[in-house]
């Protein structure tokens, strides 16, 4: 059995940004620097999309694209379709799946490994990073997700909202050694969870929020993260890409 598996789900139907896959930083494309990125550490690496572009666009750079159908409702759904395809392809079977956001392009190895690294947990299902907020607008930011997590890193819940409440409702007079923490949207599943989670049915929790990882927790999954202190900058819209243009020295 083969142990890790990368997918890169990319769609072309971004609401706030069509086509961002495509979207041109310096010569390449940003979905080649998202793979590109990812190449360094995994050996088995596929792009899951649904849109003929994007898949021309993988197997010129010499990439590996599967195609899968179009109605799927999240990137963890796309992911399973083409982890099936791929081990049927290839007749492997794997342990584990990584989900990998395909609009990081500045994504690190050394994050790729810290998420993969939560599996020696042996109980974590699921595996996500976390990051250490500092900044109270952050924390007041619907777009941003919160995350609460136990003394051994296993995450409590995941909200828009500012988490955990502070009375005084600042961050610099919070008390203790209370930290606030976002989450890094990088997954990692077992190859059996993955199976399991995308034939769950919406959760109440998860349709409140929009967030599909407490579907998850609702069930029962236990949800590792790990701290991450390297930048993530993920690309929602035109102008997060002008600040991955500045930020790589594109």
């Amino acid at each position: 059995m083969a142990e890790f598996l990368g997918i890169i789900p990319a769609r072309y139907a971004s609401t706030r940004f069509p086509g961002k896959p495509l979207a041109l930083l310096g010569s390449k494309p940003m979905i080649q620097w998202v793979y590109e990125g990812a190449s360094s550490l995994f050996k088995h690496l596929v792009v899951a999309t649904d849109d003929q572009r994007i898949y021309d666009a993988v197997r010129k750079f010499g990439g590996m694209a599967q195609m899968t159908s179009s109605r799927h409702r999240s990137g963890t759904e796309r992911c399973a379709e083409a982890a099936r395809r791929y081990e049927n392809q290839e007749k492997l079977t794997f342990s584990h799946v990584v989900n990998i956001q395909g609009d990081e392009p500045l994504i690190r190895k050394e994050q790729l490994q810290t998420l993969i690294d939560c599996f020696n947990f042996p109980e974590a299902g699921i595996a996500t990073l976390i990051r250490q907020m500092n900044d109270e607008e952050e924390l007041k930011n619907p777009n941003v997700v919160k995350v609460v997590v136990d003394r051994s890193f296993r995450a409590l819940y995941f909200s828009r909202s500012p988490i955990p409440f502070v009375r005084e409702n600042t961050i610099g007079k919070s008390p203790g050694k209370l930290h606030f923490y976002t989450h890094i949207g990088l997954y990692a599943f077992q190859r059996e969870i993955l199976e399991q989670v995308v034939n769950l049915s919406p959760s109440s929790l998860e349709q409140a929020e929009s967030l599909e990882q407490l579907r998850w927790l609702e069930h029962g999954i236990t949800i590792q993260t790990a701290v991450s202190h390297l930048p993530s900058l993920g690309v929602d819209t035109p102008e997060d890409l002008e600040k991955v243009r500045k930020e790589g020295g594109f």
